[in-house]
């Protein structure tokens, strides 16, 4: 029932717009057909429908018609593409199914980020805010060749728009909306000495809370980001171009909230191991309660670069060179309570520092259209992984483990009852594992165009990458010196002899214990030990191929088919000391077509592709690592196979009026892996959905004034999440609470503008997820096995707006 009231509400849109079509050619607004869109996917300057991908491009009116203000709020509306936001310092990319679930600095993601050509290397600084955007290219498939290392599933390019040396503008934009928004961006651009143009950008962006805690009336999920950018554009002759631009971005947002949806008896009983599923709470009926020290998601971002292009006539040279530091941290509650005895938070910690140089020459006659270039990547990267807790949540891990409760059976059976002051509950108890990276990559790439005939053309290219890693591991004793204290007291007063302990029997680490890794060699000479440093290095070489075949079986008709290869280099699990895994290849094939009508007015673009990912590398969270008892995260491995179609309309049939319809069917599984404890998921699904649908339309009204009113529709679907044996024993496929979890999602966006004759007063308002329809948006079973608490996040609610926008 639910999808079809979805399903009828947007054809309703449709509906609704398509009867006023003939009255706006009446009125005057031309029928110009479908935009033309351009790309730069093949690194170099096309129409979208002479690119043989895979490509989905997202414009600055798409962004702003759904009111995005980051890539974490375009997925739903582009099949395939899946971005997890709820922690923007730590997103997760995903194209056709293919990710990498490891956020931690010694592994690479799966889908390359590229700002302006540039490789956002860490998801920590992947997620940025929109910033004088002019397009997103989202390309599908592997793109070993054209764009490089990590871009095993596809590659997200986001284009900027460059100073412009001919024209003055200005633009004010104001949002506000529901949940307290305020939205301020102001664009200037300003030529001067006529071959010179400054142009400035700035994106204010504020909200109140989502959820509020029902403890204390806290929020949770503010947001108060803001972000500049400053480039300077210099055209010294027609032939030369440079750009030279400066980002710097604040991020300062709550960390993701937790709601605990275990029940909990009343303290100081303890929840009941192991978790039964059947017992969890619904979500968004569960009051909220989170007690984390200092609830932060912070960025610090600075970021520099240079573009310089000049024409030589029979090719183009271009440089791109680019510095980029940041820093991250992001703190939150893993416990989904505001109990002592079940306290526990991480922070995620994160500097990193990188040069990018790049040198590409591209040309193009009547027979060919090449690029080629060199690319060098140097990155120093550190991170600390920290976990926080109290004796008193310690000793529930303990108890669960069948350690008893020796903090309370000294502060009850001694101190107390011989009026001593020291006390062994309520102290910190902290524990971290310090990383540290050095990675260099240098690559050669190629790719070219042979038109054999004027209907018929091959392109091959290929590139070499070899990638240097070093990296390390140091984990110190863990820090609880307040309790340090109390027992160097007590034993200094002889109290834990009468207890038959000493202080050593409580220096131990609960979290990072590495005695399943103890005595395993590194390669700095040393073995695995608590305090002592661990280092690896590693090199990977790589030769990625493209092969493509074009036909052009009419002048609006392309054919084509295609293999290409993608690469990931090896690297290391952050929290796994010692452990290192070889780099992961992708090989797809894929075959289809685009076309555009005779008058412009539709464009169509369909593929088939299948692809074999070898040698998946996967961060898990795995308990009883080595009979301690503790979850840990360990990496496990995978071949898997990805089966699917992608197609894409886009239609305006009558001035005014244009719809589109963007899908994705894909079959994603395991053709081999074996879990750490011994199950053979072979042949099971992935967990990918299979359909994911995005459609809409737009109706735009002139009115007698010369001013135009325009009202807009976006639905997206994705279907149910596919379980296999082990998402369903990790609550990935349960039902919680009535609600079940990896359930089909809908979303239905509206938009409406007015704007003035001149297009520079412009008036809207926005509502998006109309329906106010919220999914679980995600599981954390963390303390699951030690404390018996599993908390959810949820998916925003509905939420509107109005904006205005002035240009000049």
């Amino acid at each position: 029932m639910k999808q079809a009231l979805f399903i009828g509400v947007s054809a309703g849109v449709l509906a609704l717009a398509a009867p006023h079509a003939t009255v706006v050619a009446q009125e005057g607004v031309s029928n110009t057909g479908v935009d033309t869109i351009t790309v730069t996917a093949q690194r170099r300057t096309q129409s979208i429908q002479d690119v043989p991908l895979a490509i989905e491009v997202v414009t600055a009116d798409n962004i702003d018609a759904i009111a995005a203000t980051s890539l974490s709020d375009l997925d739903q509306f582009v099949p395939g593409l899946d971005v997890s936001g709820g922690s923007p310092t730590q997103p997760r990319f995903s194209i056709r199914g293919v990710s990498t679930s490891d956020f931690g600095v010694g592994t690479d993601p799966a889908v390359g980020v590229y700002v302006d050509g540039i490789y956002a290397a860490r998801s920590g600084a992947s997620l940025l805010a929109f910033n004088d955007v002019s397009r997103v290219e989202v390309i599908k498939g592997p793109q070993g060749t054209l764009f490089g290392r990590n871009s095993a599933a596809g590659a997200i390019s986001v284009t900027s728009n460059d100073p412009n040396v001919d024209d003055v503008e200005a633009e004010l934009a104001l949002r506000v909306g529901e949940n307290n928004l305020r939205r301020f961006e102001g664009l200037l651009n300003i030529p001067f000495a006529e071959t010179f143009a400054l142009r400035m950008n700035m994106v204010v962006n504020q909200r109140d809370g989502l959820l509020t805690d029902a403890a204390t009336g806290e929020d949770y999920d503010r947001q108060d980001n803001w972000a500049v950018r400053g480039a300077v554009g210099w055209e010294p002759t027609a032939l030369t171009d440079v750009v030279f631009r400066y980002t710097r971005e604040k991020l300062d947002e709550d960390a993701r909230p937790a709601i605990g949806i275990t029940p909990l008896p009343a303290a100081p009983a303890r929840p009941a191991l192991p978790v039964d599923p059947s017992t969890l709470l619904n979500p968004f009926d569960t009051p909220i309660t989170n007690d984390v020290t200092r609830n932060i998601e912070q960025r610090d971002l600075d970021e520099a670069s240079l573009h310089v292009t000049h024409d030589f006539g029979a090719f183009t040279l271009q440089s791109i060179s680019a510095f980029r530091y940041f820093e991250t941290s992001n703190r939150q509650d893993e416990d989904g309570t505001n109990r002592i005895d079940l306290y526990f938070d991480t922070n995620n910690i994160e500097q990193n520092q990188s040069w990018y140089q790049e040198f590409r020459l591209s040309g193009a006659n009547d027979r060919f259209d090449w690029v080629a270039g060199v690319s060098y990547y140097d990155e120093n990267a550190t991170q600390v992984s920290e976990t926080d807790a109290f004796t008193d949540s310690i000793e529930t891990v303990l108890f669960n483990l069948g350690a008893g409760t020796p903090f309370s059976d000294l502060q009850n059976g001694l101190l107390i009852p011989f009026g001593l002051p020291q006390r062994l509950l309520g102290l910190s108890w902290d524990e971290s594992m310090h990383n540290r990276g050095g990675f260099s990559a240098f690559a050669a790439f190629a790719d070219v165009e042979w038109r054999i005939s004027d209907r018929f053309s091959l392109i091959g290219g290929a590139r070499y990458t070899r990638d240097e890693k070093t990296f390390s591991w140091l984990n110190g004793p863990r820090q609880a010196p307040e309790l340090d204290q109390a027992l160097a007291e007590l034993d200094a007063l002889g109290v834990l002899a009468l207890a038959g302990v000493s202080p050593a029997a409580f220096d131990f680490d609960v979290v990072f214990d590495l005695s399943s890794a103890a005595g395993l060699a590194c390669d700095n000479g040393v073995t695995v030990a608590e305090g002592v440093v661990c280092e690896r290095s590693d090199s990977w070489n790589d030769i990625s191929p493209r092969l493509v075949a074009n036909y052009r079986a009419m002048d609006n008709l392309l054919l084509f088919a295609s293999y290409t290869q993608g690469y990931k280099a090896g690297g290391y699990n952050s929290v796994e000391v010692g452990s290192r895994f070889e780099n992961e290849d992708v090989d797809n094939f894929e075959a289809g077509l685009k076309w555009t009508a005779p008058d412009n007015t539709m464009r169509v673009a369909a593929s088939l592709f299948h692809y074999l990912y070898k040698d998946k590398q996967a961060v898990r969270l795995v308990g009883n690592v080595g009979g301690s008892g503790v979850p840990q995260y360990v990496v496990e491995t995978s071949d898997e196979t990805g089966t699917g179609v992608d197609f894409q309309v886009d239609w305006a049939p009558l001035a005014g009026f244009e719809t589109y319809l963007n899908l994705q069917y894909i079959d994603v599984t395991f053709d081999e892996r074996i879990t750490r404890a011994g199950a053979d998921l072979s042949g099971q699904p992935t967990g990918t959905p299979e359909w994911s649908i995005s459609t809409g339309a737009s109706q735009t009204w002139a009115l007698s004034n010369g001013s135009e009113f325009e009202v807009l529709g976006v639905y997206a679907y994705n279907s149910a999440r596919r379980c296999n044996d082990e998402s369903r024993q990790q609550l990935g496929c349960a039902v919680i609470g009535g609600v079940q979890n990896g359930e089909a999602t809908h979303r239905l966006d509206l938009r409406a503008y007015w704007r003035d004759s001149n297009d520079r007063f412009q008036l809207g308002a926005y509502v998006n997820n109309v329906f106010d329809e919220q999914y679980i948006d995600g599981v954390g079973t963390l303390t699951a096995d030690t404390f018996g608490t599993v908390h959810a996040q949820i998916t925003p609610p509905r939420m509107w707006g109005v904006d205005l926008r002035v240009r000049y």
